[in-house]
């Protein structure tokens, strides 16, 4: 053999120990990105996410109820003036009742306001309720509103509802968190086991953080939003002005959250109508902005609202959604034809079995 052949043999061996060498450096540098990227959504939202026990339902009815006290993402040593947000209500007697997801490619999530007055009203009721649908499968976002005045029986299981009608909107206020997804997921048939919750501080943090959103004012409903924004700065000290025109105009977020306060000018259906207004121009708005923005708001917001997601749920939950977000369906529940008007106290009292099945359909047919 000669010099030449041995040399251009002998040089393979090192080239492939290069390639190697270079292959590896790639990956560590990837995965050193991944990791570093997972660290700082945990960083993030370390202080968000709010642990709440999900049981299972044939351990529900034995399980030793230890009072273990509630943890929170919020603020709650601060007052609303100085930026403090409500707490989660969570009562250690009624867990998140485990239930299987029916469809892999559907994950609904409860999306709620709380009416509160200040960082220690946390055992108040729900003044806003909307199960967010996302349809991996078919790329479709669906925004459902459960009227706060409809009538259920409350309980965490069908064998432990209770025997008058409450109105949906006090399950809350008297067994927290557990006790509002449980009731849900029992009348209307749902999976629901995540959820993110709002105060009016931290929703009108949230649009500021965006910079307000886009909403079509009619004359009749300036009056109105200007009371209730009013009435929040009462609460917080915020100084949002009033509103002097009608027409299409940037809102800032306490006049956002004013004016889907609206109700007596109509009816509480359309105060629900404004509600996934805001949030369908909010989505929106976020979706427009470019990564770097995303992340720096996704930072800003860390403990202004609440919920029971890990950091690595709410990136798959915010890339869902915007991916979905150009097909975006919207609903009210109850639905008309499907509910009667009760005067004393007021309250509506739907058909449970052909609303249960109506809705079901909506989201799973």
């Amino acid at each position: 053999m000669s010099k030449s052949d041995r040399g251009s043999e002998g040089t393979k061996p090192r080239k492939k120990s290069k390639a190697l060498r270079y292959f590896v450096r790639f990956l560590a540098a990837v995965l050193g990105l991944a990791v570093g990227f997972s660290l700082y959504w945990i960083y993030i939202f370390g202080g968000t996410f709010v642990a709440v026990p999900v049981v299972k339902q044939e351990d529900y009815s034995t399980m030793e109820l230890v009072d273990s006290g509630s943890t929170t993402g919020g603020d709650v040593t601060s007052s609303w003036y100085d930026g403090g947000h409500t707490r989660l209500f969570y009562d250690p007697s009624h867990p998140i009742i485990e239930v299987k997801q029916k469809d892999p490619d559907i994950e609904n999530i409860l999306v709620f306001g709380i009416d509160s007055r200040g960082v220690d009203d946390y055992e108040c009721r729900t003044d806003s309720i909307m199960v967010l649908s996302i349809n991996k499968r078919e790329k479709s976002l669906k925004l459902i509103s459960l009227m706060r005045d409809t009538g259920v029986y409350l309980g965490d299981t069908e064998e432990t509802l209770g025997s008058n009608l409450n109105k949906l909107n006090s399950a809350y206020h008297f067994g927290g968190v557990g006790m509002m997804i449980n009731t849900i997921n029992v009348t209307f048939g749902l999976d629901i086991q995540r959820f993110v919750m709002f105060d009016f501080g931290s929703a009108a943090s949230i649009i500021d953080l965006c910079g307000g959103v886009e909403i079509d004012v009619k004359p009749e409903e300036i009056s109105y939003a200007n009371h209730y924004i009013d009435h929040l700065q009462s609460l917080d000290g915020n100084t949002s002005p009033h509103l002097t025109m009608s027409g299409l105009q940037t809102l800032d977020g306490h006049q956002a959250v004013a004016w889907t306060r609206i109700r007596y000018l109509d009816s509480d259906f359309v105060r629900a109508s404004r509600q996934r207004t805001v949030a369908t121009a909010l989505m929106k708005k976020v979706k427009a902005m470019s990564y770097a923005t995303k992340l720096q708001l996704l930072s800003d917001s860390a403990g202004v609202f609440e919920t029971n997601m890990k950091s690595v749920d709410i990136m798959r939950v915010a890339l869902d959604c915007f991916e979905c977000l150009d097909n975006l369906e919207e609903k009210r529940i109850p639905e008309d034809g499907l509910y009667e008007v009760q005067n004393d106290p007021w309250m509506m009292r739907i058909d449970f079995a052909a609303q249960k099945q109506s809705l079901n359909e909506y989201i799973w047919s």
